[in-house]
């Protein structure tokens, strides 16, 4: 089982930074991607996030496994292999080597996910991570206090998600999107789970989008349907969240 150190090892190097160029220490905010891995609608949103002056750091979750995006469709995208729980692991590690870097500031940290990316920061949120978990040896090694809102995209919440209706543990402002077309869930359940993590203490904002399941990835196949329009939404949201929780440095 990695440490979190040594799992941000493997990550790192299949981590893109984007951001103002300069070393002062900036609000950052952490993109997972869906089971598809990594694809194009997620640069479109680290752009908003350089923009408002934040840094953002897109992180490959299969490439430091050798694993391609066919691999990953029929193994990931099916529930066989890396689970949120598991996935959750990668955002423990990567929040841990972010919050180090002397160009972030470690108390303003935003998580986002896409689908299976968002399945997997819910588990981080509601763990137990005073013992081994998640896939790691010290989960408990880094604070989750810097972590001041998370971006919720189409989270998978279908039967796989165990512990969809687990109480978060950390409650930061949250930005829920719940497609009105999901194949993967029904909006009376995404918004069931979604009330539960208000009940926590959260401020829970949900925007049911009039879309399908990855509305936002060009390169969505059916069932799933790209809408521009409900992307420009998307990134207009994402956008505001950022600015609700933290003001950047002037770019």
């Amino acid at each position: 089982m990695d440490t979190l150190s040594q799992r941000w090892a493997r990550l790192e190097p299949h981590t893109t930074m984007v951001g103002p160029d300069n070393d002062r220490p900036r609000p950052a905010v952490l993109l997972f991607h869906g089971c598809g891995g990594l694809r194009g609608h997620l640069p479109k949103y680290a752009e908003v996030a350089r923009q408002a002056g934040w840094r953002a750091f897109t992180v490959d979750s299969y490439a430091p496994r050798g694993w391609s995006r066919e691999f990953a469709m029929a193994t990931v995208c099916t529930g066989l292999l890396l689970r949120g729980h598991d996935r959750a692991g990668d955002i423990l590690a990567t929040l841990y080597g972010v919050s180090q870097r002397p160009d972030v500031d470690a108390s303003k940290i935003v998580l986002a996910g896409w689908s299976h990316g968002g399945w997997g920061i819910m588990e981080a949120m509601s763990a137990d991570r005073s013992r081994p978990a998640l896939g790691v040896a010290d989960p408990g090694r880094v604070a989750l206090d810097g972590v001041v809102g998370t971006y919720l995209a189409y989270p998978y919440v279908g039967v796989a998600a165990f512990n969809r209706m687990r109480p978060w543990r950390h409650c930061p402002k949250t930005l829920a999107v719940i497609a009105r077309s999901d194949h993967l869930t029904t909006v009376r359940n995404a918004e069931r789970i979604h009330a539960m993590i208000r009940d926590c203490g959260a401020e829970v904002e949900t925007w049911v989008a009039d879309g399908s399941h990855s509305f936002d990835e060009p390169t969505s196949a059916p069932p799933m349907k790209y809408d521009p329009d409900l992307t420009d939404e998307a990134l207009r949201r994402f956008g505001a969240l950022l600015h609700d929780v933290a003001v950047a440095p002037p770019a």
